[in-house]
């Protein structure tokens, strides 16, 4: 996969801080995530926390339940004022 100025994913980074928070290396997280049905290498949750590798829904569920939080928590904050659309 070609690597591009476009972020592939937006939720790699609050992954990433919530790791951080629960104070896990990627290697523990990834076990983590494989008890939870997730088959992830190290590896790939470091691309996934970089936002070069893209996030399937699937794995959004497992990733968040490995890390004890909502789907929701992982998605950036709309600024005031803005809309979706």
């Amino acid at each position: 996969m070609a690597r591009t100025r476009t972020p592939a994913n937006i939720v790699g980074k609050a992954i990433q801080k919530r790791r951080y928070e629960l104070n896990l290396t990627q290697e523990e997280f990834a076990a983590r995530c494989q008890l939870h049905g997730l088959d992830i290498s190290r590896g790939t949750l470091s691309q996934i926390e970089a936002q070069v590798r893209c996030v399937k829904d699937a794995e959004l569920f497992l990733l968040a339940a490995a890390l004890k939080v909502s789907t929701d928590s992982l998605f950036p904050k709309r600024k005031a004022g803005s809309r979706r659309r």
